[in-house]
């Protein structure tokens, strides 16, 4: 008996366009069908063919012009590739970009927590210096820490508002180098304070509630269950403001700092030679960038372990 409304379809009886309901069918309904027989046809795709011609072509043409421009002057881009002046400038680019990481990464975590805090006041304190530091040009910021000996003359510790019992000369005490490291750390804990605080966010507050119920100590949630999680969250984009920093370096070249591109601007204002050792620099940043991407990728393999991905 049929359970529907519609009623029953005779298998013999044919219709008014064709033959019966089984013939109409044909051998796609037959049981006995050989579907080996059938012939597979890929899908075509003409135009990703022409795009990777196009792009093929224009690549084929980029590096036949790097090898056979003369402009490029590749002999004295290997000349001074690891000339003693050059490597000096790479350390010091390096040491430039550790030391605002550290001390930016290091203000950046107090920040974040100040705007996670449940203080106004700290909340108002933090946002304020977030919002001064990323709204200030990272060059106005240098040439400020620079000069800052313009400002204040002298610097006393003691009690506020009140005598002081250490005095520093400002003139001997930041120089060229504490200036821009000052100045990049301060700048990078702006960006950083905001990159820790939505990794943070990201871990789900039912945690917290549990680890609280449990009775586990603030200190333990926040090292055993808050931070290996929002650190998935927090690596891709601290390793992005990593490598920009490491690249912004160069603007402190403003400054007369031996950074890798100060001296190169120094070396071809006296050889001439601008293209390739711009070549020089640019082949120095792709290098180290690409060692800080392989760093990047085995931190964020460490910390996916458990993780879906």
């Amino acid at each position: 008996m049929s359970l529907t409304s519609d009623p029953p379809i005779d298998p013999s009886a044919g219709t008014a366009d064709g033959p019966p309901a089984e013939k109409a069918v044909g051998k796609a309904a037959d049981p006995g069908t050989d579907y080996g027989e059938l012939t597979v046809v890929p899908a075509r795709h003409p135009w990703r063919w022409v795009a990777v011609a196009v792009t093929a072509v224009l690549v084929a043409q980029f590096i036949n012009g790097l090898v056979t421009n003369p402009g490029w002057e590749w002999d004295v881009f290997a000349q001074f590739f690891s000339a003693p002046i050059i490597l000096k400038a790479v350390w010091l680019t390096l040491q430039l970009t550790v030391y605002g990481t550290v001390l930016g990464f290091a203000l950046g975590i107090v920040l974040a927590f100040m705007r996670l805090s449940a203080s106004p006041f700290l909340r108002t304190v933090a946002y304020g210096y977030i919002w001064a530091f990323r709204s200030i040009p990272l060059i106005v910021q240098l040439l400020f820490w620079f000069n800052l000996a313009y400002l204040y003359k002298e610097l006393q510790f003691g009690i506020p508002f009140g005598p002081g019992f250490f005095t520093f000369d400002t003139m001997n005490l930041v120089g060229a180098v504490s200036a821009a490291v000052l100045g990049l750390a301060l700048h990078q804990a702006a960006y950083a304070a905001e990159i820790v605080r939505g990794g943070v966010l990201a871990v789900g507050s039912g945690q917290l509630e549990a680890a609280s119920a449990l009775g586990i100590p603030k200190l333990r949630q926040l090292r055993r269950i808050v931070l290996p999680q929002a650190m998935r969250s927090i690596l891709p984009n601290a390793a992005n403001e990593i490598i920009s920093l490491f690249k912004g370096t160069s603007i402190v070249s403003v400054m007369a700092i031996g950074e890798l591109f100060y001296q190169v601007q120094v070396v071809y204002g006296r050889s001439g030679r601008v293209v390739p050792l711009l070549m020089v620099a640019t082949a120095w940043y792709i290098i180290l960038t690409t060692a800080l991407s392989i760093i990047q990728y085995y931190v964020e393999r460490h910390y996916a372990k458990g993780a879906v991905r």
